[in-house]
């Protein structure tokens, strides 16, 4: 009967959800990067992708706001960004940030955006609160105990910059999983000998917990 192919509004929204992206992230969508015209599941994946590019003038990151066109996984149509795909009705992205381009089908990770620091964090909004002295977010039970440190976030960090600039030998490009000792995650990220960033909270205060396969290194 007619009637059967007739899809509600509520489930074409939801076609699809959790069944695509990659891995740092389930959306329904890719991004198209203005920096070098082409197109990646996100921008952890450009950024992965150009800073392993042989050339270090050619490494760049992502601008994540700086994006102006996505591609529908479901129907491939590019368009301007938004939540709801302008040709087949379904949700991108469960969460969905404006401002951030941000898409994620996964919203048990309680992701918000931040008006003050200007980007998307997980976790949840009522866990956090931002610091305008420190210039970042903290758990609310360190409200009152916490050592500000004025404008910290808009520091030139050594250590990031001493990685970017180090770069490894052929030997040495394998990934590593990781364990977060700030947020408890785990995460699978480039073996760098400075450091190790976790992926969900960009903190460097972690330790491999996995070997590489087929690695076999002596300290």
């Amino acid at each position: 009967m007619a009637g059967d192919s007739v899809i509600s509004p509520q489930r074409s929204k939801d076609f699809g959800k959790l069944d695509h992206g990659c891995d740092h992230y389930k959306r329904r969508c890719k991004i198209l990067a203005p920096c070098c015209n082409k197109t990646f599941p996100c921008r952890h994946c450009h950024n992965e992708t150009s800073n392993s590019l042989s050339n270090p003038k050619d490494h760049h990151d992502l601008v994540r706001q700086d994006v102006k066109q996505v591609i529908c996984s479901i129907c491939n149509t590019q368009q301007e960004v938004a939540q709801v795909c302008s040709h087949c009705g379904v949700n991108m992205g469960e969460y969905f940030c404006d401002i951030c381009k941000f898409y994620d089908d996964d919203i048990t990770k309680g992701q918000f955006h931040c008006n003050d620091r200007g980007i998307c964090r997980v976790g949840g909004r009522d866990k956090f609160f931002h610091c305008e002295k420190c210039g970042s977010c903290y758990m609310v039970d360190l409200r009152d105990n916490h050592f500000c440190v004025e404008n910290s976030m808009k520091s030139y960090c050594p250590i990031c910059f001493e990685i970017d600039a180090t770069r490894m030998p052929a030997e040495y490009q394998f990934e590593v999983s990781i364990l977060c000792n700030d947020c408890n995650s785990t995460s699978t990220v480039q073996f760098h000998v400075l450091g190790l960033k976790c992926r969900k909270c960009n903190s460097y205060n972690t330790r491999r917990v996995t070997e590489p396969a087929n690695h076999c290194h002596t300290y």
